[in-house]
Order: structure tokens, then sequence, then C-alpha cells
């Protein structure tokens, strides 16, 4: 008995996508029902890559609709722009001699950040935007990573706590069963406390 169609409505699109998987590997269901079911789904991602793969496969043909191609080109753009945006925190991230001078109070590091670097709340913000952005590409790695990172600049903890179910939920997509238990250990103690 396939439970699927009835958990699939409540989960987040990119964690169906294993059950896909795990269905299509089985042969539960016709494959091209099955491959139609993930077209349907990546049409609410930006992963529009895959979705081109899986229309040339469905299909068997090496064109795809207009409407993906320019979907990818505002995707491309997007993430191009977002990318723009966060760049100063991103470089920032990436050089170990300025991230040593991170300290565990937040309210110091926005200080240091906008007075040293000028890096400020947009910048962070940016950096949030990109990262959901590349969970939503299907760049699980890259967007754990920078939900780590952004988690420790912070200060809204809403917007922290969002952060923590997306770096789960790429945890979880990665197959990173011990970080993943880490973050919903972490999101255990936080939803516990309130």
């Amino acid at each position: 008995y396939d439970l699927t169609p009835r958990m699939a409505p409540h989960m987040d699109r990119h964690l169906v996508f294993p059950l896909l998987e795990f269905l299509q590997e089985r042969q539960l269901h016709p494959e091209d029902q099955l491959l139609k079911g993930k077209i349907h789904l990546l049409n609410f991602t930006n992963m529009v890559d895959y979705a081109m793969d899986i229309h040339k496969s469905l299909y068997h043909t090496d064109q795809v609709p207009q409407e993906m191609i320019d979907r990818r080109v505002d995707v491309v753009a997007r993430l191009k722009s977002l990318e723009e945006a966060a760049a100063p925190l991103m470089a920032f991230l990436q050089n170990e001699d300025k991230v040593q001078e991170l300290r565990p109070d937040k309210q110091y590091n926005l200080h240091m950040l906008n007075d040293r670097y000028q890096i400020g709340p947009d910048q962070i913000e940016a950096l949030y935007q990109f990262a959901k952005f590349q969970f939503e590409c299907g760049n699980y790695s890259g967007a754990a990573d920078f939900l780590y990172q952004y988690r420790a600049l912070c200060t809204n903890s809403d917007r922290n706590l969002s952060a923590l179910w997306g770096k789960l939920a790429a945890e979880i997509l990665m197959q990173n069963w011990d970080v993943a238990l880490e973050e919903l250990n972490r999101l255990k103690e936080i939803i516990d406390s309130k």
C-alpha cells in the first residue's frame, strides 16, 4: 500500500522527490505517471534543469517547451541577482581570518560587520534569500551552509527558526542523518521552550 498520496500534500515539495524516486525504483506505479508527477512538483520549485531532464525523458525528445526555457532564464537571473546582493557577506564568510573576528554575541557581530566591512542587515537578509533560493533550486548543500552562516548572524528569532527548518530539510535531503538529528534536537529545544 502506497501512502505517498496521503503524505505528500503535507510535506515540502523537495521532500516528496525522494519518495517518488523510491516508488520509481520499486516500480509501484507506471514510470510515465511518476515522471508526470515529478514535473508537476517541479513546476513549483526552481529546479528547472531537472524539470527539463525529466521532460526529455518522459517525452523521449531533446526539445523542451519554450516556457521551461523562459523559466530557466528567469531563475538564473534571479539567482545572480540574489548572489550579487549577498556577495559582500559571502566574501567575508569565505575569509577565515575575518570570520575569526566573529563572537557569540550577535549584536557585536552586527556592529563589527557594519563598522569594519560595511555589511549591514540588508546583506544578511540577502544571504537568507540566497540560501532559500539555493534550496529551491535543489542545491541543498549550498543552502545548508548559507543557512548555518545566516543563523550565526540573525537576530530575528522567527527568521532564525525558519532558517533552522530549512537547514534541517536540506540535511535530510542530503541524507546527512547525524547533522539532521542535531538540527532536529535544536528545533525540539526551541519548540519546547515556547
